[in-house]
């Protein structure tokens, strides 16, 4: 996928974006309907900020008490060492790790920030154990236990622009 170093969005791809935030389903002649454009001229606008990396992905955000998943992690990883190279390999294992929906490299008190999923606590566990005991480069990790997921989504807000 080639991405280019800053893609150009107008309003009406800003609007388009809006509409398949929440539903990627949404066809194009409805979008058209709403944005004022033509099926087609909405379908090469997808197709190009599909192309360009605007738009990441297409998926389906599942519920994760219906599959089991029923407990979610908040957790502050600090690492023992910043060498450039323990740093890739922690992130490439928290990519490889399925249990991990989100790392974020972050500054202050700690490396890294992940949202983690399990079915349980002793799932969790599990993972605690593959993930940061068996990891020589792990200093330490606090966990937090969601108890109400309030909000959870990965909308941007937008908003139109002056061009």
């Amino acid at each position: 996928m080639a991405h280019s170093p800053t893609p150009s969005v107008d309003n009406f791809d800003r609007k388009i974006l809006d509409i398949v935030q929440v539903s990627n389903r949404t066809t194009s002649d409805q979008i058209a309907e709403q944005v004022g454009l033509s099926p087609a001229a909405v379908q090469r606008r997808l197709k190009r900020m599909r192309a360009q990396g605007i738009i990441q992905a297409d998926v389906s955000v599942i519920n994760p008490k219906a599959i089991g998943h029923a407990m979610t992690f908040v957790v502050q990883v600090t690492l023992e060492r910043e060498r450039v190279d323990l740093m890739h390999n922690f992130k490439k294992e928290m990519n490889a790790n399925r249990s991990v929906q989100q790392c974020y490299y972050v500054t202050g008190s700690s490396d890294f920030i992940l949202i983690v999923t399990a079915v349980d606590m002793e799932g969790y566990d599990t993972f605690t154990r593959e993930a940061f005991f068996d990891n020589a480069n792990i200093k330490s990790f606090q966990t937090n236990v969601v108890m109400d997921p309030v909000k959870v989504g990965l909308t941007i807000p937008i908003d139109d622009q002056q061009d």
